[in-house]
């Protein structure tokens, strides 16, 4: 078996485990506030959510992106490459979406291959020559045949999900804290604090693993990770420079972080929701690309 698949399989195995964890935590949570029955409220109120998510976080996503849906005659070059790259990954063709902002970027939203979308900017389309925008859309691909959508959607739901269950089981007083005396309310502190950063740190790895995957195989599905790795560069001093007006819903998504151009002030406002959004840095990814090209991964 080849080095690569198997390390797409160890980055799936990682997800699903992690993804897991994280749904643990969470039961958990509801389990120490209300026994059996907070477990089951907090399982109830996961499914809950994540169904919601299931449906509608494309149409969050795009609004928030303030994107317009685009037709092929507007942008045929952007239609051929798609359509050329979904056939080779043996994917439906998604819809396409076309951000007016100057800033170089994209991303993809949906909850399964045959519901998905990508968005492009006007920055990333004037920005990048024709090979350069065909290896980012590779990219974007990759996140829909590889369903990281939903996989990110879900982790970040339920991350958020947790903090709010732990903060509303404590303030109302729910469970067992007062059985436990000083014991109980300790812990249940304890899991305000704690679960939030655990939801973090899970979040943070999932999105790593995610956004590695999708680069290798935009790569694999292009044959230039070189070709992937000069898009990225571009990107990198493209959204260092050139602001852009996104809802924090969409930031989650776009291949480059959307905010890098902010002040301090301005990034200090996303902060909390940001936390659920890291990617890897761009110069690692560029390595590991170029690692790639030489054979090294």
């Amino acid at each position: 078996m080849r080095r690569g698949t198997l390390r797409a399989m160890a980055n799936n195995l990682k997800t699903v485990a992690l993804l897991a964890f994280l749904g643990g935590v969470f039961v958990a949570i509801g389990w120490l506030f209300g026994g059996q029955q907070g477990a089951l409220i907090a399982l109830g109120i996961a499914v809950v959510i994540n169904f919601g998510m299931y449906w509608f976080s494309d149409k969050m996503a795009i609004a928030a992106a303030k994107a317009r849906p685009v037709e092929e005659h507007e942008m045929p070059e952007v239609y051929g490459m798609v359509r050329s790259l979904a056939n080779r990954m043996g994917i439906p063709e998604p819809r396409i979406y076309f951000i007016d902002a100057p800033q170089p970027n994209a991303f993809a939203t949906g909850r399964n291959p045959r519901h998905a979308a990508i968005a492009v900017t006007r920055g990333i389309v004037e920005m990048m020559s024709y090979q350069e925008l065909e290896t980012i859309l590779a990219h974007e691909l990759s996140h829909v045949k590889n369903r990281d959508i939903l996989i990110g959607t879900i982790a970040a739901t339920i991350g958020a999900a947790m903090s709010f269950f732990a903060r509303m089981a404590f303030w109302g007083g729910m469970g067992r804290r007062n059985d436990n005396g000083a014991i109980g309310a300790i812990a249940a502190i304890a899991a305000i604090i704690i679960a939030p950063i655990v939801a973090v740190i899970i979040r943070m790895a999932i999105s790593r693993a995610r956004e590695f995957e999708a680069d290798r195989t935009g790569a694999v599905t292009t044959g230039s990770p070189l070709v992937l790795a000069a898009a990225l560069q571009k990107l990198e001093a493209g959204t260092a420079r050139i602001p852009m007006d996104v809802g924090a819903a969409a930031s989650t998504l776009f291949i480059a972080d959307p905010y890098r151009s902010m002040s301090a002030k301005e990034r200090a406002q996303f902060k909390f929701s940001r936390m659920f959004s890291t990617h890897p840095p761009i110069p690692e990814r560029i390595e590991r690309l170029e690692e790639m090209a030489t054979g090294i991964r």
